[in-house]
């Protein structure tokens, strides 16, 4: 299986992301992953189209993985307007 390092150095490549968090929910069999993603290369893609990229970044790996949820694919832009909308005022 792929470990959470090798999917998370994947997608930062691929996807020239500026955070990636990978969370194995596989106990570590390496077959099951939480993932979210902040990159700039979502700029101006739906969701559906930011999973296909994600999916499509993780190709080789996907033959292992069974499960890949993504928590987020955001722009950072989109994180900045959440962090915001999120800050005590």
């Amino acid at each position: 299986g792929s470990s959470a390092d090798q999917v998370k150095a994947k997608l930062m490549e691929a996807l020239k992301a500026t955070d990636v968090t990978v969370i194995d929910t596989s106990s570590g069999c390496g077959s099951s992953f939480d993932v979210a993603i902040i990159s700039q290369e979502f700029e101006g893609k739906n969701l559906l189209a930011r999973h296909r990229m994600v999916n499509e970044a993780l190709k080789e790996e996907m033959k292992d993985i069974h499960a890949l949820s993504i928590k987020k694919a955001i722009t950072p832009a989109q994180q900045q307007a959440q962090q915001t909308a999120a800050a005590p005022q």
